[in-house]
């Protein structure tokens, strides 16, 4: 029996990269795992790699910008498998480029990132409240060391990802006495875009690479996906906290 026997997840942006490694990690520590993403076909494969490994799995296709399909995903699950005890709000709908200078940066632009970071985090814990309150649960959003330290050319994404990190304390505060932990975590870890960014921009790459006391980039299965795991079982007295899973590039202070 896995440490996650009994419980029910839900990942979004599951399709590759960070996600794929939490929800293949969850499945294999015992969890029902709901695996979304906008790409059904995406989605769709990682499920595929769940059951081949004996877990229980719904793929489902779900553009995490859009509420009503954020609430449907939730539901599917729930109706499949009972109702959610973890959520991990991964997937980052819009917004996500970068070599922006501040200058240039349009309404639509930062409406693109706002929308498809705090306010489609906030879609996905609305939806799984109901099923959590007076039940418990652990929810996951995800952050980025770049909204943290600031880097310059990714000023939406940036302040996306630190609106989030704000909403998860107020969630935290709110939702502690319903026994619902609510934290952060900020990963570097070479997903599909991650590699991109390596072909494209190899000197920056190798750049980022010096930055990390660790030496290298994180791997999401192994180095990202653990700590979820432990957020749902060991650290369930943790809440409203930032977890820097990035090799120590950027230190808090």
């Amino acid at each position: 029996m896995g440490r996650l026997a009994g419980k029910v997840a839900v990942v979004t942006g599951a399709g590759q990269g960070i996600g794929r490694g939490i929800a293949r990690r969850l499945a294999a520590e015992g969890a029902a795992v709901v695996v979304s993403g906008r790409t059904f076909e995406k989605v769709a494969l990682v499920a595929a790699e769940i059951e081949e490994s004996g877990g229980s799995v719904l793929a489902v296709r779900c553009d995490v910008n859009i509420r009503t399909q954020v609430d449907e995903m939730v539901r599917s699950g729930a109706d499949r498998f009972g109702p959610p005890d973890i959520l991990v709000n991964n997937a980052q709908g819009g917004g996500n480029g970068g070599n922006l200078p501040l200058e240039s940066v349009t309404d639509e632009q930062l409406h693109a990132a706002f929308q498809g970071g705090p306010m489609a985090t906030l879609y996905g814990m609305q939806a799984c409240l109901p099923y959590m309150r007076g039940r418990g649960g652990t929810i996951v959003n995800m952050g980025s060391s770049t909204g943290v330290t600031g880097d310059p050319g990714f000023s939406p994404y940036g302040a996306a990802k630190e609106a989030i990190r704000g909403l998860t304390k107020h969630a935290a505060r709110e939702w502690g006495s319903l026994g619902i932990t609510v934290n952060v975590i900020c990963p570097a870890a070479l997903s599909a875009s991650g590699k991109r960014f390596k072909e494209e921009a190899p000197r920056r790459w190798e750049a980022i690479i010096k930055q990390i006391p660790l030496g290298y980039m994180g791997d999401p299965d192994d180095d990202i996906a653990p700590a979820v795991v432990a957020l749902a079982t060991d650290l369930r007295y943790l809440t409203g906290a930032t977890l820097m899973l990035d090799g120590g590039r950027c230190i808090l202070r």
